[in-house]
């Protein structure tokens, strides 16, 4: 992946959780650059954490026919916005919604963009 892909793939991430934000009750991020932070560490966690999350939760994971992959996810966002004080999720409610959002929203982008 060149320099520029992964820019462009770095901006688009941080514009959907923007729209994420603009979207979901009780999401919210104080402004773009904050956006691009998060979108960073949410990368990081999703390295480093994510194997570990996904291998726990396998069983339920499969008993909901992948559904749980959504309450992972909101993990990893509660996570990050834990770590960031620019990055705010109320409730579990709105990270899990928040979780779906991003996914539509990720992919939607990341397929006209790249």
């Amino acid at each position: 992946m060149t320099w520029f892909a992964m820019l462009l793939h770095w901006i688009v991430s941080g514009l959907a959780l923007a729209i994420t934000a603009a979207l979901v009750p009780g999401f919210r991020i104080r402004g773009f650059g904050a956006a691009l932070i998060a979108s960073l560490l949410i990368a990081a966690l999703n390295f480093f954490l994510r194997p570990a999350l996904d291998f726990l939760s396998f069983p339920l994971t499969v008993l909901t026919l992948g559904f749980f992959v959504f309450v992972v996810d909101a993990i990893v966002l509660r996570l990050c916005a834990a770590f960031m004080k620019d990055f705010e999720i109320s409730n579990w409610i709105s990270a899990i919604l928040g979780a779906i959002i991003l996914a539509i929203t990720s992919g939607l982008l990341h397929y006209i963009a790249i």
